[in-house]
């Protein structure tokens, strides 16, 4: 039996079509047109005028901070429910991640919380410079709300929108909102590249000094000629090629991915489970179907993954927040308890956009059996 993934790539001829292309044109590495071309259309799905290619998700993070003049001494508030990188990004400039707990209404950053995190710092004398929110599981955060606090108290903002390329928040595209956003293609996202990420923003001079440190800090001299320290951060033209024939089926990988979790909401329905609440100014990617067992009910979401896993079926916990997670052991944390809850309580199902109706009624099968076994 073949072995259902949790979000597997789903890839097509035309990537095929585009990478033989660019081997047969030589464009293989660093950069070349494939590049550029890629550039321009994840510039436009932000919905922003710039575009910078680079290799991971965690790499834009990390540029965007570092340009920004973030580094040891300084503070940046970051959603404490999310995947490591968001945080690690924080750590490489030597700022100090200070941790903001989720909203119910949506799982991420609750803006009430980053306001009182924002408040503690200036009284404290530990001003937070910038703030990283992370869109969880294809979903927009509240970003009126937050951007409204960030200019209150003159924070910059970064939205991590590494899980919700093809998403909308009030008719606006992920991307769209902050100083600078970044998408991840790493090879479980809604579109891939291998491995990959690409900052989008509206500010020329801050894409121009990321795509200088992206490539070495060299400076433009016919001989290599360095006044600072830069980075090995660039998307290669190869896998460029790739990402151009994902990005131009997005919307149908949305769908699809959206017509997977109303599946999965209609053959649970009469178990006691809680998918993720959608919020009426949001229009996810549904990149992960993830659900909660209700309170009181005595099975564990572990239970769930060890069965699936049984039948070869790939599931996962939702993220431990990073207050829990022992080398943030000591950071500053504002907490209502929201991520706890929804990491004792929370599964991922399998969720990619290849994902059959026999896939389907495996997956529910297996979740049914252990509700009726308890």
């Amino acid at each position: 039996m073949t072995r259902i993934y949790l979000s597997p790539p789903d890839v097509g001829a035309m990537e095929r079509d585009l990478v033989m292309a660019a081997i047969d044109s030589n464009w293989v590495a660093p950069t070349g047109p494939d590049l550029v071309a890629f550039e321009a259309d994840l510039a436009a799905a932000g919905a922003r005028e710039h575009a910078v290619g680079l290799s991971s998700g965690t790499a834009g993070l990390h540029l965007c901070l570092h340009a920004l003049g973030i580094g040891p001494g300084q503070r940046v508030a970051v959603s404490t429910f999310t995947f490591a990188a968001s945080a690690n990004a924080v750590a490489y400039t030597g700022a100090e991640p200070v941790f903001v707990d989720s909203e119910r209404e949506s799982w991420n950053m609750d803006p009430e919380l980053l306001e009182q995190a924002l408040a503690e710092g200036r009284t404290s004398g530990h001003p937070i410079a910038a703030v990283v929110a992370v869109d969880l599981y294809g979903q927009c955060c509240d970003y009126d709300r937050i951007v409204e606090v960030c200019d209150r108290y003159g924070a910059v903002l970064i939205s991590d929108a590494a899980e919700s390329l093809g998403a909308r928040y009030k008719g606006r595209n992920a991307g769209s909102v902050g100083q600078a956003a970044v998408f991840s293609f790493n090879g479980n996202k809604i579109i891939t590249t291998s491995s990959g990420g690409m900052v989008v923003t509206d500010d020329d001079a801050m894409a121009q000094r990321i795509r200088f440190l992206a490539t070495q800090a060299r400076e433009p001299v016919a001989h290599y000629e360095h006044t600072e320290i830069g980075f090995n951060y660039r998307l290669s033209n190869l896998l460029a090629a790739f990402g151009r024939g994902q990005i131009a089926t997005l919307a149908d990988r949305v769908a699809k991915r959206r017509a997977t979790n109303l599946r999965y909401r209609e053959l649970l329905s009469d178990l006691p489970v809680t998918f993720a609440p959608i919020p009426d100014w949001s229009e996810p990617n549904y990149w992960l179907s993830c659900f909660l067992i209700d309170e009181g009910v005595s099975i564990d979401p572990e239970d769930i993954r060890l069965a699936l896993e049984e039948h070869d079926i790939e599931s996962r916990p939702l993220w431990k927040p990073m207050h829990q997670q022992p080398v943030f052991k000591g950071a500053h944390s504002h907490l209502n308890g929201v991520s706890d809850d929804l990491f004792t309580r929370g599964l991922c199902l399998p969720s990619g956009s290849s994902l059959s109706s026999d896939d389907h009624m495996r997956v529910t099968e297996v979740v049914r059996q252990v509700f009726a076994a308890a």
